[in-house]
């Protein structure tokens, strides 16, 4: 863990101009399926397959072949040969390697991105891991949408790879002027910044589900680093009320969480969600210290690969707690919200 948290220079280092994007010689980190022409495949059948929403290869072996069979256009036949091409293009992640392998690719591909406190970083092995979901929840006032629009700054300025940021917002808690304060707080261009973050509002659990599509189009084109949704469950609670309606709900999660996920995984991407608390309705509540625990059950404890709780402190200090993490032992640190966002806490 401390290896990690030593390639991550702080947050401030990394100041200066927002870095191109895409720099040259960059490592490739998923293949476009139109380079599955090369491979035979006919022009037309791979439109059909962007039409659908699948721009890459990775994208066509992430799905069972029933998803892939509603393409339009494109026969059992044709969905098998756009498959081969597809495993030989990508064939790294698609079959057994040696742990040795998994390890030296994992650490060439994993970015690991600033939460803006080098002592949360130092927490987190180094920041929020791309390839992986992290989930954040609290209570209103916690500091979940400040880490946020911190965030929408750190993974712009990141040393070695920069990216895009997309900001899903179902709340209505984005501030563009927040984003400036915080990029001046980093040496960098306020409306550059702007300019690298596409931003969405969601006011249902409809649109919230249908806007991956339009932005996996949009990855397949510029190299993004970082997608934020702030809230996962803000829609589905208000979407979705009672008990009776309960199961549809989280059904509904476990699909649009499977579909961050692979996001994550075909376009190496930070997922950050951040989420509610509700007060626990069991009878067992009055013997825990704190009674208050994430929304969304088990469906997304399970599909978080990385959960953290987020409390108030004593005056302006909040704590952040790791609570699930595959790679990290249990542990807490402290953050403050400062006018330049999210910093380091000091008695």
């Amino acid at each position: 863990m401390q290896k990690a948290a030593e390639k991550s220079k702080s947050p401030e280092a990394a100041g200066g101009e927002v870095a191109d994007l895409v720099e040259e010689g960059a490592e490739i980190e998923f293949q476009p399926i139109d380079k599955l022409e090369e491979l035979g495949i006919n022009r037309g059948d791979i439109k059909k397959c962007k039409d659908a929403g699948y721009h890459t290869a990775e994208s066509m072996l992430m799905n069972t072949f029933k998803c892939l069979s509603e393409i339009k256009g494109l026969s059992e036949a044709k969905l098998l040969k756009i498959l081969d091409a597809a495993r030989k293009v990508c064939p790294s992640g698609h079959g057994f390697m040696t742990g040795k392998e998994f390890d030296v690719q994992r650490e060439r591909m994993i970015v690991r991105l600033s939460t803006g406190s080098t002592s949360v970083d130092t927490l987190l092995g180094g920041g929020i891991e791309s390839k992986s979901i992290t989930e954040i929840f609290g209570e209103s006032k916690a500091g979940k949408t400040q880490l946020c629009h911190t965030m929408a700054v750190t993974a712009q300025i990141h040393d070695k790879s920069p990216g895009k940021v997309a900001y899903i917002d179902t709340e209505g808690t984005f501030r563009p002027d927040r984003i400036k304060k915080i990029a001046s707080r980093f040496d960098v261009d306020g409306d550059t910044v702007l300019s690298n973050i596409v931003y969405a509002r969601c006011s249902t659990y409809e649109s919230q589900m249908s806007i991956l599509e339009p932005l996996a189009a949009m990855m397949a084109e510029d190299q993004f680093r970082l997608v934020i949704l702030d809230s996962i469950t803000g829609c589905f609670r208000t979407d979705f009320t009672g008990r009776g309606e309960l199961s549809e709900r989280q059904q509904k999660l476990n699909i649009h969480l499977a579909k961050l996920r692979k996001l994550s995984e075909e376009f190496n991407v930070a997922v950050l969600l951040t989420n509610h608390v509700m007060s626990d309705p069991s009878g067992g509540a009055m013997f825990i210290s704190d009674p208050k625990k994430p929304v969304g059950g088990h469906v997304i404890a399970h599909a978080s690969t990385v959960r953290l709780s987020v409390r108030k402190g004593k005056q302006e200090q909040r704590v952040i707690k790791i609570i699930k993490a595959p790679h990290l032992a249990e542990g807490e640190e402290s953050f403050v919200i400062q006018d330049g966002g999210v910093g380091d806490y000091s008695d």
